[in-house]
């Protein structure tokens, strides 16, 4: 039976810590990965030249038998944007460069197990629905604590890392979650195809997080599955997340909150709306109260809101289209 092709795609910006190591987990995947797929988003720590670095030496490793894996006999492609294009445009940029049956959108701060890219294939291929899969991501700089178990969203739209910061053999059971996480997510082409807006993937109007909770969102609307493998284990510096509240730079902060209310204009239906805005309002009242004591400049982010509704409405108008077709 013929395997199914994978290929790796890797968003970097100043990633030249990271990339490396990075790069030879994927290159040791007891799974062949057809194509790796590194789009370099304007850094200015030498991350591309990292990623040429580490490619002539394998190569030259390579042809002198000194690096040797029978599995691994994949082209790396490195593309390199002129300006920071944000995750999910690079990453759609990568998708659009590849044809494989599987893609794994990975962070350039993870490390997988040799066997992670193998096992997620063999469930998603056990199961036509499953959509996407992830495993159990791990801190790296503490192996016994969860990173991330697939994600979750509540009933007031907020969506989690499921088991962050949690022991890891508390989430030894496999299983269907809501989604996964973009750090080491596989997702199928068929989803891709299935559920992209607009040629879109991933929405680019979002720059930066929270798109991942968009797509699972989105799949799920559309009448797929995600699926958590915990034999499947990656490892997360995820430095950003660790560092606390007080360590984000405005910028981000400004990001990951208006993403939150275009993935909601977006998906939401109009027969849960009001059941979600009930749900949801003590926690609005309690955010928007601190944010305006503590984080006045948070709520700058709304004038990207407004420019980007045109958008935002056609998306709305597509997705519930198609949710409401399914329905019928």
């Amino acid at each position: 039976m013929k395997l199914k092709t994978v290929s790796v795609h890797i968003v970097t910006y100043n990633s030249a810590d990271d990339i490396a190591e990075c790069l030879s987990a994927v290159l040791n995947q007891d799974y062949p990965v057809k194509k790796i797929v590194v789009v370099d988003n304007a850094s200015t720590d030498r991350s591309a030249e990292k990623v040429r670095t580490f490619y002539h030496e394998r190569t030259a490793a390579t042809q002198s038998g000194a690096y040797v894996n029978s599995k691994s006999s994949s082209t790396l492609v490195l593309l390199e944007n002129e300006l920071n294009t944000g995750f999910a445009p690079a990453h759609n940029q990568a998708i659009a460069g590849t044809t494989t049956d599987y893609v794994l959108v990975l962070n350039p701060d993870l490390t997988l197990a040799p066997d992670y890219i193998s096992r997620l294939v063999a469930r998603m291929e056990a199961d036509s629905r499953i959509g996407s899969a992830t495993g159990k991501l791990l801190l790296k700089a503490d192996h016994s604590l969860v990173d991330s178990a697939g994600l979750r969203m509540n009933k007031a739209r907020r969506a989690f890392d499921r088991g962050a910061g949690e022991p890891a053999d508390q989430w030894n059971e496999s299983g269907e979650v809501f989604g996964v996480s973009g750090a080491a997510a596989l997702y199928s082409r068929r989803m891709i195809e299935d559920i992209s807006v607009e040629g879109e993937f991933f929405d680019a109007d979002f720059f930066a997080y929270k798109e991942d909770v968009d797509v699972a969102w989105r799949a799920e609307l559309f009448g797929w599955k995600a699926y958590y493998d915990a034999e499947a284990i990656g490892y997360h510096e995820r430095g950003w997340k660790t560092s606390g509240r007080s360590g984000k730079a405005m910028f981000i902060k400004r990001i990951s909150y208006i993403n939150r209310y275009k993935m909601i204009y977006k998906n939401e239906p109009s027969r849960t709306l009001l059941i979600t805005l009930l749900n949801s309002l003590p926690y609005e009242i309690a955010a928007h109260g601190y944010s305006l004591l503590k984080e006045p400049k948070l709520l700058g982010a709304w004038p990207s809101f407004f420019a980007q509704r045109a958008s935002l409405k056609r998306k709305r108008r597509y997705i519930q289209k198609r949710v409401k077709l399914a329905g019928e």
